[in-house]
């Protein structure tokens, strides 16, 4: 019913009607197109309550979601990434990571921490795709690297959740530099033998894929989670054929043989301490 014939009936939906909701505090699920109630979203780890699809979750909320309650210390907050390439396109970078910092209250699109996780002392780190598509430049390659030699120097396990559109091209050489230095820095940790589990989120593509991320020990991923190197689109005209019928997901990469496991965001927690657990006190 249009609202003016609501209104001429008498018929007005008040906030109370909606739970106390304001308007904007509602939000369609991309998969199933059921309208949910953020805060409901929120309580539940921004998981679709019909259908399960994992919506973006930002750096801080995987950090607070895996450290033990409020017991962490971040590191590295003053990095900020620079201009080394005075690049342009449609926007000047330098631009870009103002607007970047100013929407998102970061300096760049990874957070590292260390605290515990079910007790156990862990050197952690968290990318947010809002921070310029979760990209890799030379600050995230730095506080990767940075979050991995605390692990190797205290002896103690790694975790990486990863989300990210791959290398950030502003920044030419210098970003893709990153994928050789935080991958020689995992084969140190791994000489010292410490654990690394890598979390694979929604996407984790190019250069991430293609360095730190697909190198844990135990490779998780969340459902359904786009999971590549080149995406979709690229592939199937390099090739000249259709891509099999869910190409590059997270359940085409298990039944493959990429990833280790798929992990509700609801059970992560659970399931990363008792991953923990079997390898420290084993």
């Amino acid at each position: 019913m249009a609202w003016f014939k609501r209104k001429q009936k008498g018929i007005l939906t008040t906030r109370s009607a909606q739970n106390d909701t304001p308007a904007g505090h509602w939000t369609t699920c991309p998969a199933c197109s059921q309208i949910n109630n953020r805060r409901e979203l929120e309580s539940n780890m921004w998981v679709c309550g019909r259908c399960d699809f994992h919506h973006r979750f930002g750096a801080v909320r995987y950090l607070d979601l895996l450290f033990d309650d409020d017991t962490y210390q971040l590191h590295d907050e003053n990095l900020i990434s620079q201009d080394p390439l005075s690049f342009t396109d449609r926007k000047a970078y330098a631009d870009r990571l103002r607007t970047a910092a100013g929407k998102t209250g970061m300096n760049d699109a990874a957070r590292a921490a260390v605290g515990p996780v079910g007790g156990h002392p862990t050197s952690m780190v968290a990318m947010d795709f809002s921070f310029i598509g979760g990209s890799m430049g030379s600050v995230v390659g730095e506080v990767v690297t940075r979050a991995i030699r605390r692990a190797t120097t205290r002896r103690i396990p790694l975790i990486v959740v990863s989300q990210s559109g791959g290398a950030r091209m502003m920044e030419g050489a210098l970003s893709l530099m990153q994928m050789a230095k935080t991958s020689a820095n995992l084969t140190l940790l791994h000489q010292r033998g410490l654990p690394y589990l890598s979390v694979l989120t929604n996407p984790t593509t190019g250069g991430v894929t293609a360095s730190f991320a697909m190198l844990g020990d135990i490779n998780i991923a969340e459902p359904g989670a786009l999971i590549g190197f080149a995406g979709p689109r690229v592939i199937r005209e390099t090739i000249g054929q259709d891509l099999p019928s869910g190409f590059q997901s997270a359940e085409f990469l298990q039944d493959h043989g990429f990833i280790d496991m798929i992990v509700d965001r609801r059970q992560l927690r659970k399931r990363v301490i008792h991953l923990l657990d079997l390898i420290l006190e084993s």
